[in-house]
């Protein structure tokens, strides 16, 4: 029979209580009796010499000191009988002859200072009168003592019982609180896997089950974004390639008809679009080997200092038929990079084309490259830098997102709009080669894109 995580702990709890109570128990019995009896033993000791010097006091002498120490003084069996049987005492008297025998002593025995030193030294009139020597085992309790450790022993049997209860209810509590958010898991895990993702637990505490909960809530988002992002990112798709496909079919079969003239701007029309087709389908087809790790990077050394030029060189007939002004500052000795000069100029010139599209005739667009990377001296950073209209602050963390558009108002079948992808492939791009890209507006006006890349080893 299958038994819950909740039964098994309060099971081992249990045991683990029971185990320990029951080895408190037993200690707790055998110290108890040990000490009681010692602590009787102690006691009778001292009211049996007391009796002796009484003895001795009133009679001057031993003798019948056989009779007190075999019957023991008044109150000495606690009511039930002597606590100490005589033949296990000898009593000397002050020169160390023995004058009650008892213990394997007999009288007239002489006995040494070494012996005496032993003994309970009996003193009337603060001088010593005799020495009391016990022998052997003097620790026999009465019938009182023993209905007194009896006592003591049940007290903790019901004590043991009494936690053992409390162990059970706190075993119990303990198990439910433990396995409660265990079972909000798994309900919420069941819930997934039959696709209601977007799953949410309650975090109750700051220990590992708490950790547990919120590292399934970030997953459970982080699948729920997913597969928006995927519906999405099929609409986009579906979209993007809709529009260009229909200026084709359209003019294609008014081409077939007769209804167009084939002029050459018609079919420069038809071309472009087919172009911006294509562009889509090889973005999307970039962005796929990217983020599958396997997109070929043909890596080599390369001074980053000539590939910013390069990316800027390619770019300045449209920022001087836009009158725009595009500055390229270079620091000097900058080590090399380990790199791929025809993705990373991909990834620059998509961002020198975000710039350029976005910053208003006669702005400035500053492209520049540094060494002098706060974070880490290994790497060289590239920025680029527009006096447009800047992104907004709700767009920044979604800003590299496939398809995303921060600019919801210019319509995806105008050229200006681009296919949405330009700024995914070029995160994806530089993450290949080991780098970080980031967006953020600069201070006073514009947008800043930066990326740090590794120099080479």
């Amino acid at each position: 029979m299958t038994r819950s995580l909740a039964f098994r702990l309060t099971l081992a709890f249990l045991l683990v209580s029971l185990a320990g109570i029951a080895l408190v128990a037993v200690f707790t019995g055998r110290v108890t009796e040990s000490e009681f009896g010692h602590f009787m033993m102690r006691q009778s000791q001292s009211s049996l010499t007391d009796a002796l010097a009484d003895h001795y006091r009133l009679y001057g002498s031993w003798e019948g000191a056989e009779t007190v120490i075999s019957h023991g003084p008044p109150g000495m069996g606690m009511g039930n009988g002597p606590m100490m049987m005589g033949s296990e005492f000898a009593l000397a008297d002050a020169s160390g002859e023995i004058v009650a025998a008892g213990g394997g002593h007999h009288r007239g025995e002489h006995l040494s200072p070494t012996v005496l030193a032993h003994g309970l030294a009996i003193e009337v009139n603060r001088q010593i009168v005799g020495t009391l020597l016990p022998v052997g085992n003097n620790s026999i309790i009465s019938a009182a003592g023993t209905e007194f450790l009896a006592r003591v022993n049940r007290a903790l049997l019901f004590a043991a019982l009494g936690a053992g209860i409390i162990s059970v209810v706190l075993g119990a509590l303990l198990a439910r609180a433990l396995t409660k958010p265990i079972g909000e898991l798994t309900h919420a895990t069941r819930a997934i896997a039959t696709g209601g993702l977007g799953q949410q637990v309650e975090v109750r505490s700051k220990d590992e089950l708490g950790e547990l909960a919120a590292a399934f809530n970030h997953m459970s988002a982080d699948l729920a974004r997913a597969r928006d992002q995927r519906r999405q990112m099929t609409a986009d798709i579906a979209h993007d390639l809709r529009t260009p496909l229909s200026v084709i079919l359209g003019h294609a079969e008014a081409l077939r008809d007769g209804v167009l003239p084939p002029t050459p701007e018609t079919l420069a029309l038809v071309h472009d679009e087919a172009l911006r087709l294509n562009r889509l389908v090889e973005d999307l087809r970039t962005l796929s080997l990217v983020e599958a790790g396997e997109l070929s990077l043909n890596r080599r050394r390369i001074a980053p200092g000539a590939l910013l030029e390069r990316a800027v060189a390619a770019q300045t007939p449209r920022a001087l038929q836009n009158n725009i002004a595009l500055q390229i500052q270079i620091d000097p000795a900058l080590p090399e990079i380990d790199a791929d000069p025809d993705r990373l100029a991909q990834v620059l010139g998509n961002l020198l084309d975000n710039a350029l599209r976005h910053t208003p005739v006669g702005g400035k667009v500053t492209c520049r490259v540094t060494g002098d990377n706060p974070h880490s001296a290994s790497r060289v950073t590239f920025s680029i830098t527009d006096t447009g209209p800047g992104i907004a602050p709700e767009d920044l963390p979604h800003i590299f997102d496939r398809f995303y558009r921060a600019d919801k108002a210019r319509a995806r079948s105008t050229e200006q709009g681009g296919s949405g992808l330009g700024l995914a492939i070029a995160k994806s791009m530089v993450e290949a080669h080991g780098g970080k890209i980031r967006a953020e507006n600069a201070s006073g006006s514009g947008a800043q894109f930066i990326i740090e890349l590794p120099t080479a080893g």
